[in-house]
């Protein structure tokens, strides 16, 4: 049965209530876009990138649910979110992907956890830790194919068959990551699966993991041990050319606190960027870019233009953002909604429906990824489905 719990059971409508906005998050969604995407990566092992806090679900409800689902392995970015997806996943394997930083070998082993290693000096700090404590403590091996940020470079991983001192650890995997597999037919991509499959070939013992989540679709995949998808459990489109196979996540509702007349020539937020050519009923939602809303989508123009900017579903309807959105506040365009169906404490759609996290990133002149991450803590969360 699914249920549906918030930040606490017993004050969670009053917070809620109380709240600005209130974010939605479907665990049981997540859940079925993990199993989708293990569906699409046939013999390879599906694991979950959940840096981020989780792309802004929260890691202690989003790793629950998906090891429930079962994924046995996480990505994270930082060491502390890998302690804080320890402890809600005490058996998973969980990676994190930024490097070894200097002096943090002993936490990484306190916690039964797995660096990724960039450079060769990285490889020698680890080596040189796994040698004073006689364990063969595990870790990955980065090779980059293209991306220019992390990782060994192509000829460096050709040596590494070499180097006698891989076998004072786990080297548990071997992995890369695309540059544009969203693209699918930019010619990166196969490059740099040629590249990958090079330094693979000469460590064929050592699992592989290449595709993220749009390298799960992409034609002609190399699916070796491990895929990592990660934005695609959110919600977001792995496919961008074609329709979202994935189920939406997370949906976000701001509350209005303030509906008003604005008379013709009269302008609508700071700086006076966007101007009334006719009366105008706007609704002044009680969220802003504090709460990770971008100010990128402020509407600065005339009423009635066509602007690419932030929108509302009010009533069902959709509204453009009338002015800059501010630090707690947004203002919208509500005059095309029928007076009787909307009012002072209303709940609108800010990300929902048909503003999918896609559309939202594209009316700020941004990515999903950005709007998921940016999440405010000042939303009230209401989870759906998972362990309750």
């Amino acid at each position: 049965m699914t249920k549906l719990n918030s930040q606490t059971n017993s004050t969670g409508d009053i917070r809620e209530q109380a709240a600005g906005g209130v974010l939605h998050i479907d665990l049981d969604a997540l859940a079925a876009n993990w199993r989708t995407l293990r569906d699409h990566a046939g013999s390879a092992e599906t694991a979950a990138v959940v840096k981020a806090n989780a792309y802004g679900t929260g890691i202690e409800k989003a790793v629950p649910a998906l090891s429930q689902a079962g994924c046995r392995t996480f990505f994270v970015a930082h060491l502390s979110e890998a302690i804080r997806a320890r402890a809600v996943a005490p058996e998973a394997m969980i990676y994190v992907l930024n490097g070894l930083f200097t002096g943090t070998s002993p936490t990484y082993a306190e916690h039964d956890l797995r660096p990724v290693l960039g450079s060769f000096e990285e490889i020698e700090e680890w080596v040189g830790f796994c040698r004073a404590q006689s364990r063969k403590l595990k870790a990955a091996i980065h090779v980059d194919t293209g991306m220019n940020r992390l990782g060994l470079t192509v000829q460096q991983g050709l040596t590494l068959k070499d180097r006698g001192d891989l076998e004072d650890f786990g080297n548990a995997l071997l992995m890369s990551h695309f540059v544009s597999a969203e693209e699918s037919d930019n010619p990166l991509n196969a490059q740099q699966i040629e590249a990958f499959e090079a330094v693979r070939s000469s460590l064929p013992d050592i699992p592989a993991s290449l595709p993220n989540s749009s390298g799960i679709f992409l034609r002609n995949k190399p699916a070796y041990e491990l895929v990592r998808p990660g934005y695609a459990l959110y919600g977001g489109n792995p496919t961008p050319s074609r329709d979202n196979p994935m189920r939406p996540v997370v949906r976000l509702e701001g509350r209005i606190v303030q509906l008003r007349w604005v008379e013709a020539e009269h302008t609508v937020g700071y700086n006076g960027r966007w101007l009334a050519l006719e009366k105008r009923r706007i609704a002044t939602l009680s969220v802003g870019y504090a709460d990770g809303y971008p100010r990128a989508a402020s509407a600065r123009g005339k009423s009635g233009e066509a602007l690419l900017a932030g929108m509302a579903l009010v009533a069902g309807q959709s509204c453009s953002f009338a002015g800059n959105v501010s630090m707690d506040l947004i203002t919208v365009d509500v005059t095309d909604v029928p007076e009787g169906r909307v009012k002072r404490g209303d709940t609108v759609t800010l990300i929902g429906g048909e503003l999918t996290v896609d559309e939202v990133g594209r009316r700020a002149g941004t990515i999903g990824y950005e709007i998921l991450t940016n999440l405010g803590a000042r939303y009230a969360r209401a989870y759906r489905g998972g362990e309750g």
